[in-house]
């Protein structure tokens, strides 16, 4: 089952601000649904663990991430894959920063997940709008952090 969203906002903060924050693990994982601890494992790699709860189905997810690209003030993007309860998952996630005129950043967004294993059919129908509002929850959390 693959899962992909996109969108954009706007913070008041620079290019070289937004771009510090989302390349700092230490600062965005916490705003992760569900966070229960990261570990940096080396400059471009670390190992983040969430609850994962979806019907019947209970546990923690241990995802390894890496910065699989970054152009300072410009983009960065993670890849990641990791365990879930049930199954196993991979995640894409890239960030493009563009200065506006007078100031300030718009922040343009892309996820995708793909996740394989039998917690699909034990999620029934529940996993993908599930996905959507912790995606909703990690942008809003990212757009008031960066306020």
């Amino acid at each position: 089952m693959e899962i992909k969203l996109s969108g954009d906002f706007t913070v008041k903060k620079s290019p070289e601000e937004v771009y510090s924050f989302l390349v700092d693990p230490k600062r965005f994982c916490p705003l992760l649904p569900d966070f229960q601890g990261m570990e940096i494992l080396d400059p471009k790699n670390f190992l983040v663990k969430l609850s994962v709860g979806i019907s019947h189905i209970r546990g923690t997810a241990a995802v390894k991430m890496t910065l699989v690209e970054d152009q300072r003030a410009r983009k960065a993007v993670y890849e990641g894959k990791g365990e879930v309860p049930g199954g196993s998952a991979t995640i894409r996630a890239q960030f493009e920063l563009e200065e506006l005129p007078g100031g300030g950043t718009n922040v343009t967004w892309s996820g995708q997940s793909r996740v394989l294993g039998r917690v699909i059919s034990l999620a029934g129908g529940l996993l993908e709008p599930l996905g959507i509002k912790n995606v909703q929850k990690l942008i809003d959390g990212l757009q008031k952090a960066l306020a």
